[in-house]
């Protein structure tokens, strides 16, 4: 199976030749307001750490304020739905992800937007896999003893998420269905609270971005068994995989940034290159490296819309193999 950055790889391979190049004058007159970057997680999400953080930076290249504005709630389908309903001038964008983009349109039957339709690809940022993580007091010390305490209690398991749809979602999905154990979801409000339901014991275990709970792991405030990705993670390296004792287990989220379908070409053309230039930044780069990012290679918008394709092929029959739904 590919890794998240080798997918990267082929996405930007793939739409390099055909890259648009907009006319300095026509770039220049942009942007003359302040944008608003829609966030469709709550604050201190995994995606709420990677908007701020280039936010910030892009609002010192383009000269203007970057304002984020956090839209929590239905798995990200709200937001979404807003910016699809958003003037496509360039001054209202999103920080969307697998979830929204991907996962959202096979577990609602009327999520409010069409992926491939309502939105311009802007650029892809990056990538990042998960941590199966159980309360610190858990008696659970493997991945295999989960599994194990699961058949022992069919489907009296509890996972936490983020919100319907997000990937913290479709990882116990995948879980369950891989070791043939019927789990109970839980959702909350954002990462925060779902995090903070396993901390207390609250429900048995949950699979949460790694930036999120890095921290409350070195602190042993939460346990960590595993993570999603097929590669071990150099800030954790104690962890294994979950494909170690899960065969086929793979879950890696990517992030990136969009705009209304229709938004002008030169616009989408202008923040491709100004968050390319801040991905690439060394200060950037170590930023979210020591939090837990994959930094994606920097590449046209084209990059991300196969991408977006690609895993619109993959992931639906799973999440219907599954009986994953929302509503």
């Amino acid at each position: 199976m590919k890794t998240t950055r080798s997918r990267f790889l082929a996405a930007m391979a793939f739409a390099l030749a055909a890259a648009p190049f907009a006319s300095a004058t026509a770039q220049s007159a942009y942007p003359t307001k302040s944008i608003r970057l829609i966030v469709p997680l709550a604050a201190g999400s995994t995606a709420d750490i990677l908007s701020r953080t280039i936010g910030a930076e892009l609002s010192k290249a383009l000269g203007q304020t970057v304002v984020v504005d956090n839209k929590p709630g239905a798995g990200g389908t709200i937001a979404m739905a807003e910016l699809a309903r958003a003037p496509a001038d360039g001054y209202t964008i999103e920080f969307a992800s697998q979830g929204t983009l991907v996962f959202n349109q096979a577990l609602y039957s009327k999520p409010g937007y069409d992926s491939l339709k309502d939105f311009a690809p802007i650029i892809l940022v990056g990538g990042v896999s998960n941590v199966m993580i159980v309360p610190p007091n858990s008696p659970s010390k493997t991945v295999a003893d989960v599994v194990a305490a699961a058949k022992a209690k069919p489907g009296g398991m509890t996972f936490s998420s983020g919100g319907s749809g997000t990937s913290h979602h479709l990882s116990g999905v995948l879980f369950g269905q891989l070791t043939g154990n019927n789990l109970l979801h839980v959702p909350y409000k954002g990462a925060p609270q779902g995090i903070l339901a396993v901390m207390s014991g609250e429900v048995d275990m949950g699979f949460f971005n790694t930036p999120t709970v890095i921290n409350q792991i070195k602190e042993g405030k939460l346990k960590g068994l595993a993570v999603t990705s097929t590669t071990t993670s150099p800030l954790m390296p104690q962890l294994p995989t979950m494909d170690g004792t899960v065969k086929g287990y793979e879950v890696n989220t990517w992030f990136g940034f969009v705009a209304p379908a229709g938004t002008p070409a030169e616009i989408v053309t202008r923040l491709n290159a100004e968050i390319g230039k801040i991905m690439e930044q060394p200060a950037t780069k170590e930023k979210l490296a020591a939090q837990g990012f994959d930094l994606a290679p920097v590449a046209p918008p084209a990059a991300m819309t196969k991408l977006i394709q690609d895993d619109l092929v993959k992931w639906p029959p799973i999440i219907k193999a599954a009986g994953a739904k929302v509503d």
